[in-house]
């Protein structure tokens, strides 16, 4: 009987250990439930454009987001080069472009003709050169086309929105853009503008890139300031503009 008893209460310590340890296991568990994870605190910070994804993939990926982010430094090189060449030429140089065509054409054609002339009368063993026969496809040229078309037809679309008045801020942001770029406009010509976006672009995206976690606290202070400024903006001005009566649905 004594045995009995002893193995009884050996029995109910044991259930209530590991009751015990149940209850601190599960306790345990649902306060690292209600930690946020590490991921959701990633997924809070703030990236500047509101971008969910790598640089690379905001700038479309492949091949241009390659150059601009300098992943082949030598097609990079080669592309900020021949657009610093081509500045130099027509704004520095005041070269024409419709010239500059008709001497390029004027060389290709003397070098291919006296080639064709000179080359079999000095020697036999070279042959003179070959020139190809060029012809434009059709599919890129229409691909290109309906590319452009659907750009445009995007771009008409956006405007007949903002001009519907149906967003004030989307249409207050547009004025001060056109207005911004109208005085750029006045400080350079249109080629200079085109040269100054290609290599902001080809230097802005990689440094961005590479300092982001700087320049993101950053722009969110940035960010917080302006959509403050706004607000007060909104609350003084924009809401005290008087707006014509809203037409009453008709009930069916």
């Amino acid at each position: 009987m004594a045995e009995h008893e002893e193995k009884h209460e050996e029995s109910l310590l044991e259930k209530i250990s590991d009751k015990i340890k149940g209850d601190s296991s599960s306790s345990s568990s649902d306060s690292d439930d209600d930690k946020p994870s590490e991921s959701s605190m990633k997924a809070k910070v703030f990236r500047l454009l509101g971008r969910e994804k790598p640089v690379h993939h905001v700038l479309g990926g492949g091949k241009q987001a390659d150059i601009f982010l300098w992943r082949n430094k030598k097609v990079s090189a080669g592309a900020l080069g021949a657009a610093t060449a081509i500045w130099v030429l027509f704004e520095l140089l005041e070269y024409n472009l419709l010239t500059l065509v008709c001497h390029l054409l004027i060389l290709a054609l003397t070098l291919l003709s006296c080639g064709q002339m000179l080359l079999p009368s000095f020697t036999s063993k070279l042959s003179p050169p070959r020139i190809p026969e060029v012809q434009i496809p059709k599919d890129p040229v229409l691909e290109l086309a309906q590319a452009l078309r659907f750009e445009i037809n995007r771009a008409f679309a956006v405007l007949r929105d903002i001009a519907s008045g149906k967003d004030l801020k989307k249409f207050l942001s547009v004025i001060a853009g056109l207005w911004v770029l109208s005085i750029v406009g006045n400080w350079c010509n249109f080629l200079t503008l085109i040269y100054i976006v290609f290599v902001l672009l080809h230097t802005v995206p990689v440094l961005y890139e590479k300092y982001e976690d700087k320049v993101d606290p950053f722009a969110e202070k940035a960010w917080h300031e302006i959509k403050k400024q706004y607000a007060m903006f909104d609350k003084k001005v924009l809401s005290k503009i008087p707006r014509g009566p809203l037409k009453e649905k008709k009930k069916d």
